[in-house]
């Protein structure tokens, strides 16, 4: 588990391609590794990798083919700059929010622009998962925890402040930059708990069983 704030920037220094997957080597700039050991996770553009190797400077992971499939690694270049962060501690400021590290879908950066001293970024959601994006609620990109600003249909704005710009690889997007979406994982559970409880009562024709939303409206979940 992760908490969405970036601890460094690294950058990838080998890609080989293994019987169809594939290892990464990557250095980890300021990253401090005094504490990982090889079994560790460490956030890559919001992809929770397993330490396999510490060679002192880096790290490295084994890509799955599943991961491949659902992330834009297949498309990583020597010497591209990716956010870092190790897995937290029991003891972890809770900054951001709850990271999983698992790669919902590829969005694309399809507007830039100033806001004052911030950049306004405007991304484009796969369908798939733009229901789960809400005002005001929390998203990663590329594995930075950031409070959405607006959405419109699978369409969503982001502010990023200038220490996050400086502490990130976001500074460097641009129209057509692809980044790897994780929503919150609320959303996700909410999810699927209402349509479970919609299944139940249609197969048992007892509204009361499940968690509907009339039941959340009753707790004060809903307004």
């Amino acid at each position: 588990m992760f908490t969405g704030i970036i601890e460094a920037v690294g950058q990838i220094a080998a890609v080989q391609m293994q019987q169809g997957d594939m290892q990464l080597y990557i250095r980890t700039g300021e990253l401090d590794l005094a504490d990982v050991a090889i079994g560790d996770s460490i956030a890559t553009n919001g992809v929770c990798l397993t330490v396999i190797n510490l060679p002192g400077d880096g790290f490295w992971a084994d890509v799955s083919r599943e991961t491949i499939i659902h992330t834009r690694f297949e498309s990583l270049q020597i010497g591209e700059r990716v956010n870092l962060e190790k897995a937290l501690l029991p003891s972890t400021r809770m900054g951001g929010h709850i990271v999983t590290g698992h790669v919902d879908a590829i969005g694309e950066i399809v507007a830039k622009s100033q806001d004052a001293r911030s950049i306004k970024y405007t991304v484009r959601a796969a369908g798939s998962i733009a229901h789960y994006i809400a005002t005001k609620g929390s998203i990663t990109v590329d594995g930075v925890s950031l409070t959405v600003n607006s959405v419109a249909g699978d369409v969503f704005s982001l502010n990023i402040v200038p220490h996050t710009a400086a502490q990130t690889l976001m500074v460097d997007y641009q129209v057509g930059t692809k980044v790897h979406l994780e929503v919150d994982i609320i959303a996700r559970y909410m999810e699927r708990l209402l349509t479970a409880g919609t299944r139940e009562a249609t197969a048992s024709s007892d509204q009361s069983s499940g968690l509907n939303l009339a039941k959340l409206a009753e707790f004060g979940f809903l307004k």
